[in-house]
């Protein structure tokens, strides 16, 4: 079975046995911990993921707001190299959250049951002299 780019490691390809639960194990661990208290989003993955997406989207613009917000909020806490490491911080987690998020997004969408269709990437070939 193919599965895109950005397909998590974690998660077996779809179709193939315990895809589903390597899913569900998965997105437990990309939403807080709580989560795992509800029945309901082990027995319905797609719900389950809907919200881990929802989860990680809102974190990956709690991150860009803290990000804009950090060197003003923190400058007469801080001194000025802690608020850099705290930037850092911000710019390794900013695009590990996005890239988090897309990864859900792709579980959500096997799970709603829609096959991936492999494509050619053609932005690489040259183009032929005209």
């Amino acid at each position: 079975m193919y599965v895109p780019p950005g397909w998590p490691v974690e998660v077996l390809p779809p179709g193939s046995p315990e895809w589903e639960s390597s899913a569900v194990a998965w997105l437990l661990d990309a939403v807080p911990p709580d989560y795992r208290a509800y029945g309901v989003l082990r027995r319905h993955p797609l719900a389950l993921a809907r919200m881990a997406r929802h989860h990680v989207e809102s974190a990956v613009e709690a991150a860009r707001n803290g990000y804009r917000r950090a060197a003003v909020d923190l400058k007469e806490h801080l001194p000025p190299h802690a608020i850099e490491a705290v930037l850092s911080v911000y710019r390794r987690e900013g695009p590990r959250l996005v890239e988090l998020a897309a990864s859900i997004e792709l579980v959500e969408q096997a799970l709603r049951g829609e096959p991936f269709v492999a494509r050619m990437d053609t932005s690489r070939q040259r183009r032929s002299p005209r």
